[in-house]
């Protein structure tokens, strides 16, 4: 038996909702103050997300067309002003966590379960959410916050999740993570962990085969109902708890 001692968090999609609302409204609020005449609707922002990375999504759209040529210092600096507007769009309150994200943390955190964040998004990004989502003790209840640039492959490729186990001391065996896309997933089983996926409106038709389990969210005991689309371990659960992350582990 594995004992359950390290969830590694994915952030946009995961923890909150981020990517209709925010990041792709702060793109376009970005474009606009650039003079760009580029705007990345719902459907077209949904495509861009098989890219990983903000910079590399402009790259992307770039290179097929849909935005005028640049080099990388002019995406860079349009990267950033980006993420200034999507820290306001946090500060507003736009950006809720999901339904179940809050009591989960707090379940594993007082359990003893050591905390992580493994996720594409930047520093600055992650910041805003922790700081006006979450509450400024989780910067000190998460024992890392691997983010952004800090590995050389972003998702699909493992590098993010092997550098948060390598920074706590803990073996995949007794890790599980938290994702909510196929790269995300991907990155996951590359790096030979266990993984519960929360699909989103934009991830819910990603192929998740092998995944160990597929929800539609983490669900709340007296509240939202966590629906089963992909149970391989037969779990029976209105929300999930950690004794299913567990039971996930045992295999």
């Amino acid at each position: 038996m594995a004992e359950l001692k390290c969830i590694l968090w994915d952030v946009d999609g995961t923890l909150a909702d981020t990517e209709r609302d925010g990041h792709r409204v702060a793109f376009n609020m970005a474009f606009e103050e650039a003079g760009l005449e580029r705007r990345w609707d719902v459907a077209t922002y949904g495509e861009l997300l098989a890219v990983t990375g903000g910079k590399e999504r402009i790259r992307f759209d770039i290179d097929r067309g849909g935005m005028p040529e640049m080099p990388y210092e002019e995406i860079a600096a349009l990267h950033a002003r980006k993420t200034v507007h999507y820290q306001s769009l946090i500060a507003a309150g736009r950006i809720p966590l999901r339904p179940g994200v809050r009591r989960l943390l707090e379940e594993a955190y007082a359990a003893g379960i050591t905390l992580g964040v493994s996720t594409t998004t930047t520093p600055a990004a992650l910041d805003a959410l922790i700081e006006h989502s979450l509450g400024a003790e989780w910067f000190d209840r998460f024992a890392v916050l691997a983010a952004g640039d800090i590995v050389p492959a972003k998702k699909p490729a493992p590098d993010i999740y092997n550098y948060a186990m390598e920074q706590l001391g803990v073996p995949a065996g007794n890790t599980l993570a938290l994702e909510d896309s196929a790269n995300g997933w991907k990155s996951a089983h590359a790096a030979e962990l266990k993984c519960v996926v929360t699909v989103n409106g934009y991830t819910c038709g990603h192929d998740f085969t092998g995944a160990d389990l597929v929800v539609s969210e983490l669900g709340e005991p007296d509240g939202s109902a966590a629906e089963l689309l992909q149970n391989p371990h037969h779990l029976v659960c209105h929300h999930v708890e950690l004794k299913h992350l567990q039971a996930i582990l045992d295999g």
